[in-house]
């Protein structure tokens, strides 16, 4: 690298680049809901062969058949999501000061290269058998790719707010209770997460056939037990767990002095999401996995794990600016 072009790299803030960048945190959204789509239809193996989609970019039937259409535009969406993160980390790289944010973008490209090969080896591997969990391996690399969907939002988010106006010149002196209790409540939503994709790659989302009770005469706990039935116990109980987790990171906000006013509407905004994906999760217990219930419940899954984390980062915005 030249010396000329390390001189142009500032820690200032740069509209194009924090446009830029906010427009692929939320392209990355786009990805999960055609994903959730995708895994909701059962249309993940609409094409049995990877990168290309029966031998061609452009398959036939796919704009007509409803599950290619699933498989087919999350592919697409996929390989311009890769571009737009490589795009982003050259322009970081080229125009960045701040050491920490180049390296964020560098995990981004990576984690999104991994991402695409793991959703290939979710289709390459998937008539292997795994008896014991009643799977394949092609779908433990379903539940992979899942969890990892989750970490390249939370990147996304990092790098988009590090590149705002607010984050470069204002300060934000939220208190230490609220940054650990921020960071406890994105551990147990990724764990909770985790949970949901083992489940939803299990057929796991109706082993539990009734709500809010385990059981059809109220008893709180299963009747019967087997795999499926303790994982869909299991992301009930983190639901009740986080319920607790995110009302007290969501009042702790709230009453934080040196929490901004964007800062308190987005702890209000988490308690709606709270209870919005609660209902969601209801729905497709009664409504037997309605396709639109199940997509909207991962998405909004999704939209609370990323609220959650933009409030921690944000909470953290002081400490990590010191690194620079």
């Amino acid at each position: 690298m030249t010396t000329a072009s390390q001189s142009a790299r500032t820690g200032q803030y740069k509209a194009g680049l924090a446009w830029f960048a906010a427009i692929g945190s939320l392209w990355v959204l786009v990805l999960i809901f055609l994903g959730a789509f995708t895994t909701s239809t059962n249309s993940g193996m609409a094409f049995p062969d990877w990168p290309l989609s029966n031998g061609s970019v452009n398959p036939a039937g796919w704009l007509t058949q409803l599950d290619k259409f699933a498989e087919h535009s999350h592919r697409l969406s996929a390989s311009l999501m890769g571009l737009i993160t490589i795009a982003i980390a050259v322009w970081i790289h080229r125009t960045e000061s701040r050491v920490w944010l180049r390296r964020l973008a560098v995990a981004a490209v990576c984690l999104v290269i991994f991402q695409g090969v793991v959703g290939g080896l979710r289709v390459l591997l998937d008539g292997m058998q795994v008896n014991m969990v009643n799977t394949s391996v092609g779908r433990l690399f379903a539940m992979l790719h899942a969890c990892l969907a989750q970490l390249f939002v939370c990147n996304l988010i990092a790098i988009a707010l590090a590149c705002t106006r607010p984050w470069i010149e204002r300060s934000l002196p939220v208190a230490d209770g609220v940054r650990r209790l921020g960071v406890a409540c994105c551990a147990l939503l990724f764990t909770q997460l985790a949970i949901a994709a083992v489940l939803r790659h299990s057929f796991a989302g109706l082993a539990i056939p009734t709500f809010p009770y385990a059981t059809a005469d109220g008893g709180l706990l299963p009747a019967v037990w087997s795999f499926p039935v303790a994982i869909h116990f299991a992301h009930r109980t983190m639901a009740v767990v986080l319920t607790v987790f995110l009302i007290w990171f969501a009042l702790k906000i709230r009453l934080d002095r040196g929490a901004p006013l964007l800062m308190r509407a987005g702890a209000t905004l988490l308690i709606v999401l709270l209870g919005l994906q609660i209902t969601l999760g209801a729905q497709i217990i009664w409504t037997y996995r309605s396709v639109a219930m199940t997509t909207g419940h991962v998405l909004v899954g999704a939209l609370t794990l990323a609220l959650a984390f933009t409030l921690t980062w944000l909470a953290h915005r002081d400490p990590i600016h010191r690194l620079a």
